[in-house]
């Protein structure tokens, strides 16, 4: 940390001591803290979610959460980054392949009760707090598109998607059904519902190239069953 000098200061004056940084910030209470919002998160959702709950949960304070985060609610970004995890969507050298690994992230990530009991709330209150909506798109919403269009590009480039498709469109299609279903509860998060969605979209946006090998290597698989 670079001292900080007094504007008067000349080349030849000492310059004061450098301000201790304090101590280093607990990775493993980190941890724990955003384990117990998950947990509670889980359990009881998000309009009873407290910071209180948390501390106790995570066996800490809430001044110590304080420090670490300015709201509850960015706390619960910070939750639900976790849960969808940091990892780019593979690179397999298959594009639907691809496609629904991302997919799943998501669905896997909210589909259970933690999405339904923490989204709809949560995206409520992002309407009226610009600053929360924008530490929201930066942290959840867009790593993940970006890693999705990534792959997408990489279908592209392997010829398996078409070079005019409109890739804004893509992505919101892919994402926008598991959105949907967990903001609105009307059907569930399936299983299958990732493949579903990423060979619908592929039906429309892939090249005849990925067509003719997909049906070759799946009529293939089903002669020698």
């Amino acid at each position: 940390m670079l001292p900080i000098l007094d504007p008067m200061a000349t080349p030849d004056s000492a310059a004061p001591p450098a301000r201790s940084a304090g101590r280093p910030r607990d990775a493993r209470l980190d941890e724990a803290i955003v384990r117990a919002t998950l947990e509670l998160l889980e359990e009881s959702g998000y309009p009873h979610l407290t910071l209180e709950g948390v501390a106790r949960r995570a066996g800490t304070t809430k001044p110590a959460i304080r420090r670490r985060w300015p709201s509850r609610q960015h706390l619960v970004i910070t939750a639900l980054a976790e849960t969808m995890g940091t990892a780019p969507t593979p690179d397999t050298g298959c594009t639907h392949c691809d496609l629904i690994l991302g997919i799943e992230t998501l669905s896997q990530a909210f589909g259970g009760t933690l999405g339904r009991r923490t989204l709809p709330a949560l995206v409520a209150e992002l309407a009226d707090d610009p600053e929360l909506d924008r530490v929201f798109t930066e942290t959840v919403f867009r790593p993940r598109r970006a890693t999705t269009e990534a792959a997408l590009r990489r279908g592209i480039e392997r010829g398996d998607i078409r070079p005019d498709a409109d890739l804004d469109l893509l992505l919101d299609m892919l994402g926008a059904t598991t959105y949907h279903r967990v903001l609105f509860g009307h059907l569930p998060v399936t299983d299958t519902l990732a493949h579903d969605v990423v060979m619908t979209v592929m039906g429309g946006a892939a090249t005849p190239r990925w067509r003719g090998h997909y049906q070759r290597h799946h009529e293939g698989a089903e002669a020698s069953v």
